[in-house]
């Protein structure tokens, strides 16, 4: 009787238990989601959408299981992913030592690191060249030394218009004339000898100005150089070693402003990417260091405004799907980001929100 019993409650129980398994396995997974552009974002008509987003939605058909998005703010995801209110935290969370400790992370399915905008660089063209030309700086350039030309001028013409009538005499205007085209082409030192100083003054002056000559042609040739390439230069910021010296932006709080701490960099803070971006298109600061794919995607909604993402990163990170510690998903949910992110459509994903490089 006792033995019928307890026969009869094993199976209740194994009944029950499978019962309890079979809707464990029929419960939507619960993914935490947090905005966070381009790889989180919230439509106006409130959809979610962006390469995690379109990541996850390809993982879950793989493992043909149901889910339901809890958006949460980045702080609250993180104790949510730890505590296991959740069963997947889905963003660009950075895969860390100290973030290992409290949960799990799946294979890593993006590489990035921090990059540098700079100032727009405009696109050389002949007109943008010609236009130098009519430029301030061109003409102040052209103006003195054709001043400095006329003074040499004119002192060689005092001591030789008497003693050299036939290359510097003749009225004021014609003198002065001749001397003019003596310093020109002495400076040039293309020195035709059609004209040469006969007085022991006339003859000083010349050697005085043969070495000023040179250093002037060297001057004018820089400033020349100058005027022609200045609207071309981005500001001097190639790459990170050029940063020291500069006013970078960034965003407070983040690794780009630890990074910018531990190289001792001169920053400013913006209190959003977008902020910090227009600064540097309007000259305030001389560039941005932050997260290359988040700059990216911002780059391409700031129209006339957009900055020049210089190539190659830095500080390198790697962004992953986290899981409380211990989860059972871990190893599918991992062979799932491999198999989407070798697969064809991952370039397309990401370039659509990123644009090509």
């Amino acid at each position: 009787m006792s033995t019928r019993i307890l026969f009869c409650i094993f199976l209740l129980a194994l009944s029950i238990s499978g019962q309890v398994h079979a809707q464990e396995v029929q419960t939507p997974l619960k993914i935490g989601i947090t905005n966070v552009p381009p790889f989180v974002i919230q439509t106006d008509d409130g959809r979610w959408e962006g390469i995690s987003i379109d990541l996850w939605k390809d993982i879950a058909e793989g493992m043909e299981r149901e889910f339901e998005w809890v958006p949460l703010g980045f702080n609250e995801l993180l104790e949510a992913v730890e505590n296991g209110d959740i069963d997947v935290a889905v963003g660009a969370l950075t895969m860390t030592a100290d973030r290992e400790t409290r949960f799990d992370f799946s294979h890593p399915f993006y590489q990035t690191g921090l990059s540098i905008a700079v100032p727009p660089v405009p696109e050389q063209s002949l007109l943008g060249s010609l236009k130098a030309f009519i430029s301030w700086q061109f003409l102040s350039a052209v103006l003195a030394l054709g001043a400095l030309l006329l003074g040499v001028g004119f002192l060689l013409w005092l001591v030789e218009r008497h003693r050299n009538p036939e290359q510097f005499g003749g009225s004021a205007a014609e003198g002065i004339g001749s001397s003019f085209w003596w310093a020109a082409v002495t400076m040039t030192t293309v020195g035709y000898g059609d004209k040469a100083p006969v007085s022991l003054a006339g003859r000083l002056i010349g050697l005085v100005w043969m070495f000023a000559g040179l250093i002037m042609v060297a001057s004018f040739t820089a400033a020349i150089t100058s005027s022609l390439t200045v609207s071309n230069l981005r500001s001097g910021i190639q790459g990170a070693d050029d940063l020291p010296g500069k006013v970078v932006a960034t965003i407070a709080n983040t690794a780009s402003q630890r990074y910018l701490e531990e190289q001792r960099v001169r920053y400013q803070t913006y209190p959003d990417l977008t902020s910090a971006m227009v600064s540097v298109a309007k000259g305030e600061t001389d560039a941005i260091v932050y997260d290359r794919a988040l700059m990216q995607y911002r780059n391409l909604q700031l129209g006339q405004q957009k900055l020049t993402v210089l190539p190659g990163v830095f500080a390198e990170q790697l962004y992953a799907l986290a899981l409380p510690d211990g989860s059972p998903l871990r190893a599918q949910i991992s062979q799932e980001v491999l198999r989407v992110t070798e697969g064809d459509s991952w370039e397309g994903i990401r370039a659509a929100y990123l644009g090509k490089e």
